[in-house]
């Protein structure tokens, strides 16, 4: 009898376990995630099972693709059939998405910031038309690895200097920065070390390149630099374009000249435009 009211006595002591985040219903979970940013939601993904069933509800991620995430994936992968026919849930698409998709050939990258989850782009000097390209006395293609692409263009000696390019594109609402990604010398690699030759670079210093930006709705801009610093690979700014109807395409193109035939200009490496949120 002593022993049955021991043991009773032990049982009421005991207190129930209390609720933790374990217990919390997963939609209320997916509905605090829905708040946070793509790598937050991830790591907080291997707190329990809850937060890692909440962590992949569509709402979710729906919240973190562009309004027209369906244009962009017609526009870069048009018929592939990782999208049109395995229905990704809406936290794969955006996974997918996030890296470097190649597109046009291979001539362009696309892809979105993982945090903010914005479109980034890069369109390499093979997308590029380049004036005098096709002469070997003036240009040469350099594979390299200090470019995204794993080649440049190579400048080696020119009167007349023009790049042009153009992109049409649903890009989502937004403001976006177009730069030209370029460094003065030719890239080298001896013995594992970086180099840079200055041989061929002359002629930038004397007159400022010109680099342009135009698009389909009458956006417009002007900048002019003098290229310098050989070795650095350095983003000079073309202009800002704004788009604000995200279910349209728009038409950019860029370019960059240096056409004063007065004198030679050479040793320019020419690698991508970049066009980048702001």
């Amino acid at each position: 009898m002593g022993l049955s009211f021991s043991a009773s006595r032990s049982s009421a002591a005991t207190p129930s376990p209390e609720p933790g985040l374990g217990d919390l219903p997963e939609s209320c979970v997916a509905a605090v995630l829905s708040y946070l940013d793509p790598p937050q939601i991830c790591r907080l993904a291997t707190l329990n099972r809850a937060f890692r069933g909440a962590s992949s509800a569509d709402f979710v991620w729906e919240s973190k693709l562009p309004l027209n995430y369906e244009d962009v994936i017609e526009r870069v992968f048009e018929e592939d059939g990782v999208f049109f026919n395995k229905g990704l849930c809406k936290r794969d698409i955006y996974v997918r998405l996030c890296t470097a998709n190649e597109f046009d050939g291979g001539a362009k990258k696309v892809w979105l910031d993982k945090t903010t989850g914005k479109t980034c782009m890069l369109i390499s000097s093979n997308g590029l038309a380049i004036t005098g390209m096709d002469d070997r006395r003036y240009w040469t293609r350099i594979p390299t690895e200090e470019s995204r692409f794993r080649s440049v263009a190579y400048l080696q000696q020119i009167w007349w200097f023009e790049v042009y390019g153009e992109i049409e594109f649903p890009f989502p609402a937004g403001t976006y920065g177009v730069f030209f990604r370029l460094q003065l010398g030719r890239p080298l690699k001896r013995l594992g070390r970086r180099l840079c030759s200055s041989e061929h670079v002359h002629g930038w210093d004397k007159k400022p390149a010109r680099f342009q930006l135009s698009t389909t709705d009458g956006q417009q801009a002007t900048k002019q630099f003098y290229l310098k610093d050989p070795g650095k690979w350095i983003h000079y700014h073309a202009g800002i374009l704004s788009s604000t109807n995200s279910c349209k395409s728009m038409k950019v193109k860029f370019s960059m000249t240096q056409i004063d035939c007065t004198h030679t200009k050479g040793g320019l490496c020419v690698d991508s435009v970049v066009i980048y949120p702001v």
